[in-house]
């Protein structure tokens, strides 16, 4: 594999990192802020949302240019977004830095896999866009624990000076490795729009968003949740988190294994598995070791349906994958942002910790229910018989009597 995919793990671990890391030090913030545990939630919100809106918009944007120099672009604005959140005086400015890192997600693994694909030989491209993947699954064990430990032990804008670093890292990395391959050329958005006119592809992005949004309508909150229910030290946080990014990595391994041979099953298993321990959530996060067993399996069973749904998407909006990817991946945050904001709302309501754990269940719930009914549209579809044009019938006319 290339050097060059070195340099896009380095921004996926960033990204990654500075994605998941303010869960785990929003009391650290609420408190330099003074604001309320779900007020600082919306900065899961506020970031959720810049991805919806920067997938789309940067990949279309990067089409006009080459995909080096919009890489390295996107790192540019990654960075100045975390040195935003890092210096930030007010809450609001805070929320505005992590809008601004955001737009850069989603374009970023879009533009990236089509670069480290190109860089290898056909037979390894899905392995070169693994590697460069591999930098979002190790940054859920390695950096978003390692920058949470850092917040709540020296500050928490420390952690995000650092993720800052992490992207100058990586677009000088993006700069000296990446080759710089042309823009594509015949590039139309009216070619890429015309996807979404399949009720799959919608089905499909609607089981994102409420899939993955279960997960973070649990994890969003898990900082409270385990030190005022569980009992947990602050500083205990940090090894629950390992616990999830190495449910994640679990998951991430066997929903890819699975997304080629049998995709749907998959998805039934993995979403009615989440929606099921989600409710039990509710209990078991008042013991300490059930709890911990829970959120390696939240982690595991909700990005086991990561593979399948993007697979899902790609399947199905045919001849134009990119845009449809990077919009997936902005409906997996959009999921996020809708858990995040419903999470902080019952909360707020005085359900308590655990009721974000409920909310998270009914949508994972909700998405297996579009999964079963997207696999009979599907069933339908097949089994419906060809219509073919109506064959006129051919008339023969009538014997006429013959006259001498």
């Amino acid at each position: 594999m290339p050097l060059a995919l070195l340099a896009l793990a380095i921004g996926a671990f960033g990204i990654g990192t500075t994605e998941f890391v303010v869960m785990g030090l929003l009391p650290e913030i609420a408190g330099d802020y003074g604001v309320s545990i779900p007020t600082a939630g919306l900065l899961v919100t506020g970031y959720a949302i810049g991805v919806v809106v920067g997938a789309p918009l940067m990949t279309v944007i990067g089409t006009r240019i080459s995909r080096r120099t919009m890489l390295m672009l996107l790192m540019g604005l990654f960075t100045v977004g975390n040195l935003l959140s890092a210096l930030a005086p007010s809450f609001g400015v805070m929320l505005a830095g992590r809008i601004v890192a955001s737009l850069a997600h989603g374009a970023f693994f879009g533009i990236g896999s089509v670069v480290a694909a190109e860089m290898v030989a056909p037979h390894r491209k899905a392995g070169a866009i693994a590697t460069m993947f591999t930098g979002l699954t190790v940054a859920n064990i390695v950096g978003v624990p390692l920058g949470t430990f850092v917040g709540q032990a020296v500050g928490w804008r420390i952690t995000f000076v650092g993720v800052a670093a992490l992207g100058v890292v990586g677009l000088l990395g993006i700069a000296a490795l990446v080759p710089d391959l042309p823009r594509p050329e015949g590039a139309r958005l009216r070619r890429e729009l015309a996807a979404f006119r399949n009720v799959q592809v919608v089905l499909a992005m609607a089981m994102t968003v409420l899939g993955f949004g279960g997960v973070f309508a649990a994890i969003t909150y898990i900082a409270p949740m385990m030190t005022h229910v569980a009992g947990y030290s602050d500083g205990a946080v940090t090894w629950l988190l390992v616990l999830f990014g190495v449910g994640m990595f679990l998951g991430n391994l066997l929903g890819g294994r699975f997304a080629d041979r049998r995709l749907m099953p998959m998805l039934y298993a993995s979403l009615g598995g989440l929606a099921v321990v989600l409710a039990l959530f509710t209990l078991t996060a008042h013991s300490r070791l059930l709890a911990a067993v829970t959120i390696l399996l939240v982690g595991a069973l909700g990005f086991a349906t990561v593979p399948p749904l993007q697979k899902r998407v790609l399947d199905q909006a045919h001849g134009a994958p990119t845009l449809a990817s990077a919009v997936n991946i902005g409906a997996f945050n959009l999921g996020n942002a809708l858990s995040a904001w419903l999470g902080g709302a019952v909360i707020a309501a005085g359900l308590g910790y655990t009721a974000p754990n409920w909310v998270g269940a009914l949508l994972a719930a909700s998405a297996l229910v579009l999964a079963l009914w997207s696999a009979a549209l599907e069933r339908r579809h097949a089994t419906a018989p060809e219509t073919t044009p109506a064959v006129p019938a051919v008339t023969t006319p009538a014997a006429t009597p013959v006259h001498h």
